[in-house]
């Protein structure tokens, strides 16, 4: 994983190439951001603070995606919505869930 900046905040960035789509997640401070071939069901099962994306094939379209699914975990300690910026969950993933 590498180091990448949205606003001058840290995030983790992975990225591969595995299909006919990338495979890219951004991890933040308590959570990520990920596009749909990670299986929200599986993510929602093990206690994932998780969001995903779809239909994205750059890190730019990722980040200018809009929210598409979200596990239990990250909507009831984190208040994230489908329909939600990438860019506003990540920042919420990166506060600390005691606040909510």
């Amino acid at each position: 994983m590498e180091e990448f900046k949205v606003d001058g905040k840290k995030y983790r960035l992975l990225q591969s190439q595995v299909g006919n789509l990338p495979l890219i997640i951004v991890r933040a401070k308590n959570g990520y951001v990920a596009c749909n071939y990670i299986d929200k069901s599986v993510a929602d099962k093990v206690g994932d603070v998780g969001a995903f994306v779809c239909g994205v094939k750059s890190v730019d379209d990722f980040m200018r995606a809009k929210i598409r699914g979200v596990t239990t975990w990250a909507e009831d300690s984190y208040g994230i919505r489908e329909g939600m910026s990438v860019k506003k969950a990540l920042e919420l993933m990166n506060e600390s869930s005691e606040k909510k």
